[in-house]
């Protein structure tokens, strides 16, 4: 069974908040060596990326195309 797991990616443009289906023990690093081109990120926020950057859009779900995703990390 997938466990949830709060990520928070940057783009060039966005940093996107939410959650991503991870194997229990999984690392991040594998999900994202085995993704395809996007990736399902649940209970998402996009925000602008500048300091100060204002919510642009909130979702139960999202795909993330994953050559615009530049870092990923585990929380918010």
């Amino acid at each position: 069974m997938d466990e949830k797991t709060k990520v928070t990616i940057l783009t060039s443009t966005y940093r996107i908040r939410g959650y991503i289906d991870l194997l229990p023990g999984a690392r991040i690093t594998d999900f994202m060596a085995g993704a395809r081109d996007f990736i399902a990120v649940v209970n998402a926020e996009v925000w602008e990326l500048q300091p100060g950057g204002r919510q642009v859009a909130s979702a139960p779900f999202i795909n993330v195309s994953r050559e615009h995703i530049e870092i990923i990390y585990p929380g918010h």
